[in-house]
């Protein structure tokens, strides 16, 4: 059975002391170009419910959201953050945020009932807001959205009888189904919505998608936009409560996916494995030094243009958060990993660039992750 709900069920350990040097010995040990240790700040969002996923736009606007309809956003790099809840949305978990300006984001929501899945969009800061897409499909269960574009994006659904109910928008506005591009579903096999971050776009057609649930976490990856798509195995553990939950890549060929298994009578099956050819073929990276599942990665990406050396030296950083275990981070895909301490109960990460990046989760709690 999918951990759907796993909002009041985990429990979230804080790194020991020990944890703590061990991360610092290892730094001491790599080279000199690895050794850029990020600042961390946390911030006030306004607001105590849980956020479960974020999305900047640049180094001053994010957005964020989360459980009973709420949002949050900030214009100022998160020196103050305007919370929100969405009329209508009071008793769903907004699961997915996209954001395209200060002004334009959409929310993807879960729930109890099949017309709890929904895509909401506002166009001016979150004063109002319009229901693009409510669900009516029994058994379709929508974890998570991405862009290419401020108009052009895809919503993943768990299978519902063996078929994806996959859907795709052209104008920022309407969704249309797009089942019949999909792969096959493997019997049980499922996402997890756990940061948004069980989709991922590239370019102006990549795309990955992890799954999990069934005999094998699996990537499903198009590259023209959604029209085709091909199905590839990872090694993440897979069963009932296991899977490859958040997937990222800095290019068309370079990606990293996360997992694990949601059991606590199995928490040491937080993995990540990367790919260096579009999502092809995987192999294990180094075990990250967390524990239960990978809930959320980023790489330390540049939205923009970044003059600054470290834009290019940090291309190869990593951030993951677990369920768990905390959040650590890589100079290297995976190779080497430390600690973040004291970075408890965080979901989600996502970067603007490498001087501004957020975690968020439990209790409206955001952190700042800066490399320079």
């Amino acid at each position: 059975m999918k951990r759907r709900f796993v909002v009041s069920t985990l429990a979230m350990v804080s790194f020991s002391i020990l944890g703590l040097a061990i991360a610092f010995t290892t730094l001491l040990a790599v080279p000199a170009a690895a050794q850029i240790f990020p600042r961390l700040t946390q911030q006030d969002s306004g607001t105590t419910q849980l956020l479960i996923a974020v999305s900047p736009v640049n180094a001053r606007v994010v957005w964020a959201a989360g459980t009973n309809g709420t949002f949050v956003v900030t214009t100022d790099g998160g020196k103050t953050w305007r919370s929100g809840v969405v009329p209508g949305a009071e008793y769903l978990q907004f699961r997915g945020v996209r954001a395209v300006s200060e002004n334009v984001a959409y929310l993807l929501s879960i729930g109890n009932y099949p017309r709890n899945f929904r895509i909401y969009k506002t166009e001016d800061g979150g004063s109002t807001w319009t229901l693009q897409f409510e669900n009516m499909l029994v058994g379709a269960f929508y974890d998570c959205f991405a862009f290419w574009t401020p108009t052009r994006g895809i919503a993943h659904s768990d299978s519902v009888n063996g078929v994806f109910p996959d859907m795709r928008t052209e104008d920022g506005n309407t969704w249309h189904s797009i089942a019949s591009n999909m792969p096959p579903a493997l019997p049980g096999e499922f996402s997890f919505s756990s940061s948004d971050t069980c989709v991922a776009t590239q370019g102006e057609n990549n795309a990955w998608i992890a799954t999990g649930g069934s005999s094998v976490a699996r990537i499903l990856a198009t590259t023209d936009g959604g029209n085709s798509w091909n199905a590839y195995d990872t090694p993440i553990v897979s069963n009932a409560s296991a899977g490859a939950f958040t997937v990222d890549f800095r290019d068309a060929m370079n990606g990293i996916v996360g997992g694990g298994d949601l059991n606590p009578a199995d928490p040491d099956q937080a993995k990540t494995a990367a790919s260096t050819d579009g999502g092809q073929t995987w192999a294990f990276t180094n075990a990250p030094p967390v524990t239960g599942a990978i809930f959320g990665l980023s790489y330390v990406r540049q939205l923009g243009e970044c003059k600054h050396p470290i834009c290019e030296e940090t291309k190869r950083y990593v951030v993951v958060t677990a369920d768990t275990g905390g959040a650590a981070w890589s100079p290297d895909e995976g190779t080497t990993w430390y600690v973040l301490p004291g970075i408890t109960g965080e979901w989600a990460v996502a970067f603007a660039d490498p001087s501004s990046g957020w975690l968020v989760g439990q209790n409206g709690v955001i952190w700042r992750i800066s490399y320079y």
